[in-house]
C-alpha cells in the first residue's frame, strides 16, 4: 500500500513586521490551516528582527525625526522575544545556525562543537531544576521539552558555530527548552506561569548547563551565566523613536535592506524549509516575504518545496521593474522553480501585483477583494475568508 505524502507548511511575513504583530499573523495563519487540513503542521519564519531594517544612528539621516526613549520599553523587547520563542522554540538555535562555522582548532581532541552537542543532546536536568519544574506541576512538560530540543535539526546546526564553551549556544537550548515546556504545558491546559517565575527557572536551567561545561567551573561557570542570560534577547537590539517616521522604517527600510542584502532572509527561510517536517512543503509568503522566496526559489533547487502561495507579494513588479535580484528580463523561471504558483492580489492593495502574465509558466493569479483601503488592505488578507477558500483549493 503506497503512504499518503505528508505536507507541512512554511509561513514567511512581510515587509514592517515584528514580534508583535508577527505572532498574531502566525496563529491566524496555523488556525485556518488547521481547519482546512487538520493535522498540517505549519511552521513560521520570523525575520523582521535579524534580517529587517533598524535606524543605526537613531534616525539622525530623518529631518525632523524625533526619538523618544526607544519606543518601545526594553521590558515590552524581552516580552515579544518570549511570544516568538512559544510559537517556535528552536528559533534563536536557528539563528545561531547560520553563523559561520567556528575554526575547529588545531589542537587534540573533540572539537567545541562536537563536545557541545554531545553535552546538550544527552542533557538530563539534574533534581534541583527538576524539583523546580515540578513546584509548578511542569516536570513532565520539562522532560518532553529536553527531549525535543536535544533532538531537533535546528540545536544540531547550531552547535557547528559553537566556540570553547559555547555560551551563547548553551543559552539559546535553556531558552528553547522552557519555552517549549510552557507551550507544552498551556497546550494540556495548565495555567499560564508569570514572567517572573518563568524567568527564574530560566536563570536555573541555565545556569546548569553552563555549569556542565568543561572551559567552566564552580563560581566561574555562575558568574557566566549571569550575562549569558540576557545575551540573545539584547542582541542586535537598537533604539526605535516613537515619531510617526518610525512608519516608514519597518516597511519602507525592509524592502531598501532586502534589495542591499536580501541573501540574509533567503538563508533563514531556507534554513527553516530544511527543519520542516513531512515529505512536501508549502511556502506561504506575504508582501517582501513572496519576493524572498520566489527569489531563493529561482536560486536553490530545493525538491520538497513543491508549491508557492505568495499573498500581496511586489515579486512580480520586481521583475518587471529589472528590481527582481535573481532573476532579470528576459530570462525566465529555472526547470526547477515550482509549477505550482498561487498568487493572490487585492486591486485595492497597491503593493499586490499580478503574477500570472508576468510568469505565465508557473503562477496562477486569484484576485480577492479584502474591503478595505490602502494601507489596510495589505495587511487584511488573513482574516478574509476568500483567501481561505483560494488556499484551501490550492492544497488540493
Amino acid at each position: 500500500m503506497q503512504r499518503s505524502v505528508v505536507r507541512s507548511v512554511v509561513f514567511v511575513h512581510g515587509t514592517g513586521v515584528r514580534e508583535e504583530s508577527y505572532g498574531t499573523t502566525l496563529e491566524t495563519v496555523r488556525s485556518r490551516l488547521a481547519g482546512l487540513r487538520p493535522g498540517i503542521e505549519t511552521r513560521g519564519c520570523f525575520w523582521g528582527r535579524e534580517a529587517g531594517a533598524d535606524l543605526a544612528l537613531g534616525g539622525v539621516s530623518i529631518p525632523g525625526y524625533t526619538a523618544s526613549g526607544g519606543g518601545r520599553e526594553e521590558d515590552d523587547e524581552k516580552v515579544a522575544v518570549w511570544g516568538v520563542l512559544y510559537r517556535d522554540p528552536g528559533y534563536e538555535l536557528r539563528l545561531l545556525g547560520l553563523r559561520p562555522a567556528a575554526p575547529s582548532g588545531a589542537g587534540r581532541g573533540q572539537s567545541p562543537s562536537r563536545k557541545l552537542l554531545e553535552q546538550l543532546s544527552a542533557y538530563t536536568p539534574p533534581p534541583q531544576v527538576r524539583a523546580a519544574f515540578a513546584e509548578h506541576g511542569l516536570d513532565g512538560a520539562l522532560d518532553r521539552a529536553v527531549r525535543a530540543v536535544a533532538g531537533s535539526p535546528e540545536l544540531r546546526d547550531a552547535a557547528a558555530t559553537a566556540d570553547e564553551g559555547g555560551h551563547e549556544h548553551r543559552h539559546a537550548f535553556a531558552r528553547a527548552v522552557v519555552a517549549a515546556t510552557l507551550t507544552d504545558a498551556a497546550d494540556r491546559g495548565a495555567d499560564a506561569l508569570d514572567g517572573l517565575r518563568r524567568d527564574a527557572l530560566l536563570t536555573l536551567l541555565a545556569a546548569d548547563l553552563h555549569s556542565q561545561g568543561r572551559t567552566l567551573a564552580g563560581a566561574v561557570a555562575k558568574a557566566a551565566a549571569t550575562p549569558a542570560l540576557r545575551a540573545l534577547t539584547w542582541h542586535a537590539r537598537r533604539r526605535r523613536g516613537a515619531h510617526t517616521d518610525d512608519l516608514l522604517l519597518p516597511a519602507v527600510g525592509d524592502i531598501l535592506r532586502y534589495q542591499a542584502r536580501g541573501h540574509e532572509l533567503r538563508r533563514l527561510i531556507l534554513r527553516t524549509v530544511e527543519h520542516a517536517p513531512g515529505d512536501r512543503v508549502t511556502l506561504i509568503a506575504h508582501s517582501l516575504g513572496g519576493v524572498a522566496c520566489v527569489d531563493l526559489l529561482i536560486e536553490e533547487e530545493i525538491e520538497r518545496v513543491d508549491q508557492l502561495i505568495t499573498v500581496g507579494s511586489q515579486a512580480p513588479f520586481f521583475y518587471e521593474a529589472g528590481a527582481l535580484v535573481s532573476l532579470q528580463h528576459p530570462h525566465r523561471p529555472p526547470a526547477h522553480f515550482p509549477r505550482r504558483w498561487l498568487n493572490l492580489y487585492d486591486p485595492r492593495d497597491l503593493l499586490s501585483f499580478r503574477a500570472a502574465q508576468v510568469f505565465p509558466e508557473v503562477a496562477t493569479d486569484h484576485e480577492v477583494d479584502n474591503r478595505q483601503p490602502f494601507p489596510f488592505s495589505h495587511s487584511a488578507y488573513w482574516s478574509n475568508r476568500k483567501v481561505w477558500d483560494a488556499v484551501g483549493t490550492w492544497l488540493g
